[in-house]
């Protein structure tokens, strides 16, 4: 007797979780120097349960790399370090101070470090012969993201044109390139921040205390609240005060903002995220609103 078709149904999570868990498999079926971009923030942290899944029970075929801008929030890089040496991966950092250091970049005038990452990060790709990045961007995030493929080709100066898109019916992907081309891989395209948060709870993944809510000392700037720390100072006329806060978005300590909250739970988390009708880069990403563009540019310069 055949068995009712609700028997064979999976969950919403359950079939974001195997659509990525067959790109990660993809790739490593097509090409031959993957590497996952691993900064500890939450959407890289869910990146690497699925690469545990997907791989399962062998180790994890890849390394794991981070373009560190010497600009992190002390509590992401200490996640970083205990969860590389939990899962005995190999890390691989690409420093923008030793860039600084060595002449390769210069520090922007308004002392943020996402522009320059760029090139330190193409310059680790052409070093090491990575031909795949693995990287947390959604759909949902940011105007120019929903533009891209889940596989995203970039030319042998690392660009991206987004009149360039290769078509991915029926969950077909084209991994083709020629030599010095690569492809940036999005298994999480189609998350959601939600559908993230959902993830996180039902695996009982643990992320970085500042993504729940705590105390800390900030300054209102452009309508957000920045911490006040080593790489970001109050200017003339603001006022340092402490507030409750948590972050949805892990970047730069220089140009990442904080929201109010009182969500120190992955559950209240989930409600709070349910109710905002704002894109977490949009409330809290101050290099996001230097133009309308501010992220194509980015990207069509090389960036992830």
């Amino acid at each position: 007797m055949t068995a009712p078709a609700r028997f064979y149904q999976v969950s919403h999570l359950d079939a974001l979780e195997a659509e990525s868990i067959f790109v990660m498999r993809e790739v490593v079926a097509e090409m031959e120097r993957p590497v996952l971009l691993f900064s500890g923030g939450k959407d890289s942290i869910v990146m690497l349960r699925l690469a545990q899944k997907a791989f399962a029970p062998a180790n994890i075929p890849f390394p794991v790399m981070h373009v560190d801008t010497g600009h992190n929030f002390p509590e992401v890089l200490e996640y970083r370090d205990q969860r590389v040496a939990e899962l005995g991966l190999h890390l691989i950092v690409a420093s923008v101070p030793e860039a600084l250091a060595g002449g390769m970049v210069r520090e922007s005038a308004d002392g943020t470090r996402n522009r320059i990452q760029t090139p330190v990060l193409l310059d680790a790709v052409e070093k090491h012969r990575f031909d795949a990045l693995f990287g947390g961007a959604r759909r949902d995030e940011e105007k120019a993201r929903a533009k891209e493929r889940v596989f995203s080709f970039r030319d042998e100066f690392g660009q991206w044109d987004p009149k360039n898109q290769r078509p991915e019916l029926w969950s077909l992907y084209n991994g083709r390139h020629h030599p010095g081309e690569s492809i940036r891989v999005f298994p999480l395209s189609n998350w959601t921040e939600l559908d993230v948060w959902h993830y996180i709870a039902r695996e009982r993944i643990p992320l970085p205390s500042i993504y729940y809510a705590h105390e800390r000392e900030v300054v209102e700037r452009d309508d957000m609240l920045y911490a006040v720390n080593e790489f970001l100072r109050p200017r003339a006329g603001e006022e340092r005060f402490k507030a409750r806060v948590r972050y949805r978005t892990v970047g730069d300590a220089s140009c990442t903002a904080a929201v109010r909250s009182d969500a120190d739970t992955v559950e209240k988390v989930i409600e709070e995220v349910a109710a905002t009708r704002i894109t977490e880069r949009g409330a809290t990403r101050g290099d996001d609103r230097v133009s309308e563009a501010a992220m194509e540019d980015r990207k069509r310069e090389g960036y992830f």
